[in-house]
This record gives structure tokens, C-alpha cells and sequence, in this order.
């Protein structure tokens, strides 16, 4: 389930299209992905023009979308290679035997559930019937808070979000935290952009409510005003959400609270029953993330009728939990959130669906196995060793740097000194014991996993934080930095080929790899994780000078992102990308010089590169990809990542050392007047 994070784990990559996962090296059958492919790079283009392509174009050729994709790229491929291992090991856990352990029967009894279309199908809409009624059952508004608590201990995402997280002011105890949800399209702006597209979507929104609605018994005029009457209420919260890239400033959604305080901006709203009956811990304040948005929730729960709010309700519990519904609803689920938001054109295999959400679900549970046959003990070492060349490589960097002053400097080094590095799998398996996991009863078993792991939430409040917990599985294929923790994770899935392949030389390994381990590194200092020092607190150790100046680097990056073209007329967001941005510029300026540290003499080409080239290869190449208009379209207005081409092209222009290892002139396309650095 998704649970409330306004500051968020700033990750490698976003996955769209259901590429989250990613494997190791075992399972001998699985075809290995690639490492660097000279024959992926396209040699009839300009290096110095355009990187993407010379990297890239060959592979962007011969690698076209996939039906069931919106997105192909690298990530994917190592991605689809992830589910083949885990569908093996999900088919193995699946088969019924005395000698499974309980892991391998929660895992393989909700895998086959969930891969028992024709019980589902057979179960039809009655399976919804225990929440709906509950639901009908509304009397009148006071019965809101228990009704929703109820919900949201089922991870259905209605109205708001509560959660817990980390106090940004004192990052050792873990407090409740609210703030705003309950909407069903990408983000805010989707409700109330009024362009041509926008327009287009939203009617495609309101109609597919409506079909949902059929599908669920409703007469088709019924099934209309329902459906408008879901967006009224969301177009409301909508209004009273912030925009995407205030969520992004920590201040923005720092606002520690009493509950009375919180009460005040709701009057509408008994806190008290809520927490009553979630049966949520006792707490004294919390971070309310966004308090405006909380008073426009308050303005709506007042003006919208009983009725219109029970249809919202209703429509939050189908579209929530559409993946172990019947086959009619998840066919006009896609039809909409896959083809008209996304462009893909098929929807995924009922296998890589129902491996995605047993990882989703069980993830800690099945990684177990997966680490077993996928990443060897001393895979570790070896990524350890990589960390600390490049976390020297960013010590030197910051020692060096022109622009800042000793006194911040001196701060920097601390906050670097204190990241703590996880990789792989957590030291100690989560204990899924308390999760009831029952065959054939697939819906059943997704809000017992919703309520499992928002109860595991919930009861981190009032208590130290855990460092050692991992926000992600170990099969994924992504990587991030947590802020609150000041610690880096690269889990068991993002270290291999074509990040990391033990038989590659040493620049292929820095430029893919190193230069992640580098992004990741440098997201402690980019414009979000610089407000953190280096216990996690939110505190500005920054002097008065430096702060201005690191403001003009960045802004520097701003102009420079949000001059490239996502698509037709929509541009990158450089400030919704700057973190990213700030990241990919200095992750792999830090990967290359921890590369020359390790060097004691020229090495000699390979494939007829240098090494110098083929570090800048081994980024270039990670970055290969292939995306859909809508794709395209939905990442710029959305993600805090640049795409592909300019994750490559963007971070190589701002480079001396990739011109002068490619021989590039003053007046080619990557050779700016103005350069960008901040790290």
C-alpha cells in the first residue's frame, strides 16, 4: 500500500508500466542482460551533438516498446529478467506441500490467488459487497472518521493520507504525520489544466468512472452522475492540494501540530473517533504536511451531500483494488490508465501482475529467497568497496570546491562522513507472522497486506527510528537516499548488469554504477537533501553566502532543464527536476575522478575506447530508452526525473572532461558557453 511521505525518498528512477523489479545473477536459464553493447551505440552520429544517440541509437532501433510497456529502457530489460526469477520462484511456492515454510506459503498461496482469474471472476462484484455495505451504511456525516479509519487500514486512499515518518526537526523519534491525497488521476494539475489535452483527459477520466460504475450494476444515468460526482469531489481536493514542486521544499511540509491545532483546521472532522477507531497510538502532535489543504477538505466534506460522498467512497474501493477484481474491471481500468494515460497498447501478463503485487505485498518475505539465488555474499563486499572509492572521489570534490567557504565545507564533510550505506537486504528480515494469507481469496489478502503493513506503520509512532529498514524490496531495480536517515540503499536487484558486471573493466563499472552510487551520494547536498545535516535534522548549516551561491548553481541547472523538449510543446519542469538533475551532474563527475583515483596508469582501450570514453559510455548506456508520447507527456508534468536523452545529454554538456575525452570543439551542441556545476 501507499503510505503518506510528503518528503520523499529521492530515487533513482520513477517506474511506469509496472517496471519496479530487477534480479541477479543466478538462475542460469534467465537470459543475463547485457552489459555495454558497442553494437547498441549508433557510430554514424556526433558524440559531441548528440551522446544520447551516439550511445544509444542502435539500441532505441532494435528495442521497440513492447505492447505491454509504456516505457523500454534498461531498467526494464533488468526489470523483466527480476519477474522471470521471481515467477519461478513464486510457481515453485504456489504448489501445495507440507514442506513449505510459512513464508513460501504466504508467498505461494497469494501468488496463486491472485493468478486464479477464473475464482475471481466467479466471485464477480459480491467480493466488494462487505465494504460496500459498510459504506451504504452511513447514516449521516458524524460516522465519517470511524468509516474512513476503517479505510484507510485497508489502504484504500480516500479524502487524506495519514502516516508516520521521521520529526524533521528531531530525526531520532518517529511522529504522525497527515496530509493530502485522495485523488485518483497522477497529481493536482491533472484536474485543473486547461489545455486541449488536459480538457481531453478529463472528460476520458469521468467516462471511465462511469463505465466502472456500470460494470458494477449501476443504470447508465446512475452510473453518469456518479461518476461526476467523483470528480467534483476530487477536482475540490484537487484545488485545495499544493503544487508539485512546493511538496518539494521541506518547510512546505513541515507543520508540527496538536491534535487540538489539527482539529481547528476541521471542525467538520472528529480527530479523536478517527484515531479511536484505528486504534492508532497514543501522540501529542504531529506533522500536519499540508495544513490548507486540510481546510479546503473541511469546506467540502460540509458542501458536498451524504450521497455524493458515499459514491466516492464506493469508487475509491474499485479503483484501489482493481487488481484482484474481475476481469471486466481491470480490462476498463487499463483502457484508461494504461492506454489513455500511459499509451500502452496490451495489458501486462496476469503472471507479471501477480508477481509485482506478491513483491509489493510479501516483498520482504519472497526477497529472502531471492537473494539466495540471485546475489551472492560477496557481492556485497565488492559494492562496499565501489561506495567508499566514490565516496572519496566526493570528499575531495567538496574540499576542492571554489565557491564554498571553509565553515560549510567543514559541515559538508561531517554530513558525508555520517551517511550510513545499505546494500543488498536488510541485516534482519522483516516478520510477516501476523499476516493472514488465505487461498482463493485474493481481494481478501490484499487488504490484510494493506492492513498489515499500515497497522507496521502506525506502530512506529512514538518510538525511535529504525535505520535499518528498507523502503525498498531487495529485488528492485532502483536506488535511493533517504534525507530523514542520511543513509544510501542500493538494493540486491540494481547491482548487476548493466549497472554493474564484475567482468567489465573498471570505467565501464565507474560510469555505470559509480556514477548511481555518486547520484545518490549527491543527493545529500542537492536543494531538497542540503536542508538536512547530518543526523537527518532539518537545520540550515549552510552560511548566508554559501546558500546564495549554491541558489545561483542551481538555478543555473533550472534554466538549463527546463529549456529541453519532453514532447510536441511541453517542456522539462527544471525545478521539479533539480534535485535529480543536481544529482545525475554530480553522481557522475564524482564516479569519473574516483576512477582516475584508482588508476595507476592509462589503461588500455577496449573496443577501440579509452577509458575516459568508456566511462561516459557506461552512463550513456544505462540511459537507453524508448517512451510513449502519453509517457512523455505524464513524466514532464510529473516526475522528478529528466528523461533518458537528457539524463545523458544534459549532464555530459556540463563536463570538460567528457569534451576532452571526445575531442568536442567550442561551438558544438555539447560544448555550452555556460556550463552548469554545482558539485
Amino acid at each position: 500500500m501507499r503510505m503518506l511521505k510528503f518528503l520523499a525518498i529521492t530515487l533513482l528512477f520513477t517506474a511506469f508500466a509496472g517496471a519496479q523489479n530487477g534480479p541477479g545473477g543466478a538462475a542460469k536459464d534467465i537470459k543475463q542482460v547485457p552489459s555495454f553493447d558497442p553494437t547498441a551505440m549508433d557510430k554514424t552520429a556526433n558524440p559531441c551533438v548528440d551522446f544520447y544517440q551516439y550511445s544509444c541509437g542502435g539500441w532505441r532501433k532494435n528495442n521497440p516498446i513492447p505492447s505491454d510497456q509504456a516505457v523500454w529502457g534498461r531498467f526494464n530489460e533488468l526489470a523483466e529478467r527480476n519477474r522471470a526469477i521471481l515467477h519461478e520462484i513464486l510457481e515453485d511456492a504456489a504448489k501445495p506441500s507440507s514442506k513449505r515454510t510459512a513464508n513460501e506459503q504466504k508467498t505461494g498461496d497469494y501468488y496463486a490467488s491472485c493468478m486464479d482469474e477464473a475464482a475471481i471472476n466467479s466471485k464477480g462484484n459480491a467480493a466488494l459487497k462487505p465494504e460496500f455495505d459498510r459504506i451504504n451504511a452511513l447514516k449521516d456525516k458524524a460516522g465519517l472518521p470511524a468509516l474512513i479509519a476503517h479505510m484507510h487500514s485497508e489502504g484504500i486512499d480516500v479524502l487524506f493520507g495519514i502516516g508516520a515518518e521521521a520529526d524533521f526537526k528531531n530525526a531520532k523519534e518517529v511522529i504522525a504525520q497527515a496530509g493530502q491525497a485522495g485523488l485518483s488521476l497522477p497529481e493536482r494539475d491533472y484536474y485543473l489544466r486547461t489545455d486541449a489535452k488536459s480538457v481531453e483527459l478529463q472528460k476520458g477520466y469521468v467516462q471511465h468512472v462511469t463505465n466502472m460504475f456500470r460494470l458494477l450494476g449501476d443504470s447508465p444515468e446512475k452510473a453518469t452522475a456518479e461518476a461526476q460526482a467523483v470528480m467534483n469531489i476530487e477536482t475540490a481536493l484537487a484545488k485545495g492540494s499544493m503544487e508539485i514542486v512546493k511538496l518539494r521544499e521541506p518547510s512546505n511540509v513541515y507543520h508540527k501540530m496538536s491534535q487540538q491545532d489539527w482539529q481547528a483546521l476541521t471542525p467538520s472532522i472528529s480527530w479523536s473517533k478517527y484515531l479511536a477507531a484505528m486504534d492508532a497510538p497514543s501522540f501529542q502532535s504531529l506533522n500536519v504536511a499540508t495544513p490548507d489543504f486540510f481546510k479546503a477538505l473541511d469546506a467540502e466534506i460540509n458542501a458536498v451531500s451524504l450521497d455524493d460522498l458515499k459514491t466516492y467512497l464506493r469508487w475509491h474501493v474499485v479503483h484501489g483494488q482493481v487488481q484482484s477484481l474481475p476481469t471486466a474491471l481491470i480490462d476498463e481500468n487499463f483502457s484508461f490508465f494504461g492506454k489513455a494515460l500511459t499509451g500502452a497498447k496490451e495489458l501486462r501478463a496476469r503472471w507479471k501482475r501477480c508477481v509485482a503485487s506478491t513483491d509489493g505485498d510479501l516483498g520482504e518475505a519472497l526477497g529472502q529467497v531471492y537473494v539466495q539465488k540471485a546475489y551472492p555474499p560477496e557481492a556485497k563486499a565488492r559494492t562496499l568497496k565501489m561506495v567508499q572509492a566514490v565516496e572519496a572521489a566526493l570528499r575531495q570534490d567538496i574540499t576542492e570546491l571554489s565557491w564554498m567557504t571553509d565553515t560549510t565545507k567543514q559541515q559538508a564533510l561531517i554530513k558525508l562522513d555520517g551517511i550510513q550505506n545499505k546494500i543488498g537486504y536488510p541485516d534482519t528480515w522483516r516478520d510477516y507472522s501476523a499476516l493472514k494469507i488465505v487461498r482463493g481469496d485474493a481481494l481478501g489478502n490484499s487488504l490484510r497486506a494493506n492492513n498489515f503493513e499500515f497497522r507496521r506503520q502506525l506502530n512506529r509512532i512514538g518510538k525511535p527510528l529504525d535505520k535499518t529498514e528498507w523502503g525498498m524490496t531487495p529485488p528492485t531495480v532502483n536506488a535511493y537516499y533517504e534525507p530523514l536517515q542520511n543513509n544510501i540503499n542500493f538494493p540486491a536487484g540494481i547491482l548487476q548488469p548493466p549497472f554493474y558486471d564484475f567482468k567489465a573493466d573498471d570505467a565501464l563499472n565507474f560510469g555505470g554504477m559509480g556514477a548511481v552510487i555518486g547520484h545518490e551520494l549527491t543527493h545529500g547536498f542537492d536543494d531538497q537533501g542540503r536542508q538536512f545535516d547530518a543526523t537527518g535534522n532539518l537545520h540550515d548549516w549552510w552560511t548566508p553566502e554559501d546558500n546564495k551561491r549554491f541558489d545561483e548553481r542551481a538555478q543555473c541547472l533550472i534554466d538549463e532543464y527546463s529549456s529541453f523538449i519532453a514532447v510536441d510543446d511541453v517542456h522539462l519542469n527544471g525545478k521539479l527536476t533539480l534535485g535529480e538533475n543536481t544529482a545525475d551532474n554530480g553522481g557522475l563527475r564524482v564516479a569519473y575522478m574516483a576512477l582516475h583515483a584508482s588508476q595507476s596508469k592509462e589503461p588500455s582501450k577496449i573496443d577501440g575506447f579509452t577509458a575516459d570514453q568508456r566511462v561516459f559510455l557506461g552512463w550513456g548506456q544505462i540511459w537507453c530508452q524508448n517512451q510513449t508520447d502519453q509517457v512523455a507527456r505524464l513524466r514532464a508534468q510529473t516526475d522528478p526525473h529528466s528523461p533518458g536523452q537528457y539524463r545523458v545529454n544534459g549532464v555530459v554538456q556540463n563536463m570538460p572532461e567528457f569534451q576532452k575525452a571526445w575531442g568536442c570543439k567550442a561551438g558544438q551542441p555539447l560544448v555550452p558557453q555556460n556550463a552548469c556545476h554545482v558539485w
